[in-house]
């Protein structure tokens, strides 16, 4: 059986997990604690972070971007990079939107500040960077709406990697209830959509240990 290792808040170990629901690959869940020593761990990913995939053949292979891209090449269908050279490169340039840009800017403000700062020993949360990040959402919850007003999903007509980054990363934030969905509802309707494929079902299911998700976090009709 291959292997996922996890934590539940991470956008990467999410992202991974849905890209595997999506592609119908049974895997066991393995939660890793970033703040945890765990020398059992580190031989798999040096940086001592998740998400790590352990295949079926043993392989391992960390961080998210190169567990995408094996994944996508290893078991091709249903590929969710795009079919052709332009699909792929404009997927490629979302997901790298969201795990860079969008992670900068509202993730890391708002996930790292409120949850994971004070487990990892380094202090409380910064105001101000938690300020900056319910400032920065709008930005890119906007830009997900002029997307979705021309076209069927973030990349185009086909559901994509672009979709499930974009997701994954929102889905940690609407876990905290910091989405301010109802100044946005184009971005809305797009992640009701999202939110309601089967592969998702077991993201909205993460209880973390000590932190109550929002209200609306499980509801499809939020």
């Amino acid at each position: 059986m291959r292997k996922l290792y996890y934590y539940w808040l991470c956008p990467f170990s999410r992202k991974i997990r849905i890209l595997l629901a999506e592609k119908k690959l049974p895997f066991e869940i393995i939660i890793i604690k970033p703040w945890e020593e765990n020398t059992s761990f580190l031989p798999l990913n040096p940086e001592g972070i998740p998400p790590v995939l352990t295949d079926d053949d043993g392989k391992n292979i960390a961080n998210a971007y190169p567990i995408s891209e094996y994944l996508d090449e290893v078991y091709f269908e249903p590929s969710f990079f795009g079919n052709t050279s332009a699909q792929r490169a404009e997927v490629r340039r979302l997901v790298a939107w969201f795990d860079e840009k969008f992670n900068d800017e509202v993730t890391h403000n708002l996930v790292y500040e409120k949850v994971l700062k004070r487990k990892m020993g380094q202090g409380g949360p910064d105001s101000t960077a938690i300020r900056i990040g319910n400032a920065n959402i709008h930005d890119h919850l906007e830009y997900i709406s002029w997307l979705c007003d021309r076209r069927k999903w973030l990349s185009g007509d086909e559901f994509s990697l672009a979709d499930i980054s974009a997701a994954a990363h929102l889905s940690c934030i609407d876990y905290l209830g910091d989405v301010p969905w109802d100044k946005h509802a184009i971005a809305k309707l797009w992640y009701a959509r999202v939110k309601s494929r089967p592969s998702f079902r077991d993201i909205l299911g993460d209880i973390v240990p000590g932190i109550t998700p929002s209200p609306h976090y499980t509801d499809l009709d939020f």
